[in-house]
């Protein structure tokens, strides 16, 4: 395939999400938020160091002809590039400047964001909270609990709202998809907990819509009932795609 830098005069950035299990990357229609051709996934490679991840990231870059700027999303606190903490991928991450390396690796300028963040950007841009210029949490609801804050249109990179203690807890290990799942909770007592977790966010940061992402999304119709929040709860709507757009999106922003 041959990179055009437009699309039917629409501006294209590259996205590309690094998880524990795979590497998905695509080109991405930046004015309309979708996806501009077929997403490649690659395993991600295991051991999953720095330098395996890079080589893989480049395989990517160079199946779709990129050679301008992209998005990189990453599950880790990610501050100036540098990689704070590893979940579920190599503990060599830690104190990596990761974003230096891609950028070293790859002969591309990369934008490394953590992954939570990215899907949040993208839900704000295109998605479940298009539009909404006041204060929105994107929570993603997986093997933990992710957590994005924009306000006013700008992110509040890295914040760690499923670490909040809950009840003597760290809250994602109560309120995640995976301990619904490990406990066998019904959706009832899920919605407990959740109402629990979320009425702890709001008295904090006092959001004005809460945005829900993660696989669970899907499900809303049957945990929402439960959940009792002041502040109005919409399911996110870029579903898997959402980390390619908004890393393509917030490349796109700086280059």
């Amino acid at each position: 395939m041959t990179k055009k830098k437009k699309h039917h005069d629409h501006r294209l950035g590259l996205g590309i999400d690094i998880g524990g299990s795979g590497i998905k990357g695509a080109p991405v229609d930046l004015d309309k938020g979708k996806l501009a051709d077929d997403r490649l996934r690659i395993p991600t490679p295991q051991p999953s160091t720095p330098e395996a991840v890079a080589e893989v990231v480049g395989q990517i870059l160079d199946h779709f002809e990129w050679d301008g700027p992209f998005g990189c999303t990453f599950p880790a606190v990610v501050q100036h590039g540098v990689t704070q903490t590893a979940a579920n991928v190599d503990p060599s991450w830690i104190g990596c400047n990761a974003q230096d390396l891609l950028r070293g690796k790859t002969g591309r300028k990369a934008l490394l964001v953590n992954d939570a963040d990215a899907a949040g950007v993208a839900e704000v841009e295109f998605g479940a909270a298009k539009g909404h210029r006041g204060t929105v949490l994107v929570s993603t609801l997986g093997t933990g609990i992710g957590s994005a804050l924009v306000i006013g249109g700008r992110l509040v990179p890295n914040t760690e709202l499923g670490h909040l203690e809950l009840d003597g807890h760290d809250a994602e290990s109560r309120a995640a998809d995976s301990a619904r799942e490990r406990e066998d909770l019904s959706w009832e007592d899920w919605g407990a907990r959740l109402t629990r977790y979320f009425q702890h966010v709001e008295n904090l940061l006092w959001p004005d819509l809460i945005v829900v992402g993660g696989g669970v999304s899907k499900k809303f119709a049957r945990w929402q009932p439960y959940v009792e929040t002041r502040t109005p709860i919409v399911p996110a709507e870029l579903l898997n795609e959402a980390g390619i757009i908004g890393a393509a999106l917030l490349a796109g922003a700086e280059s």
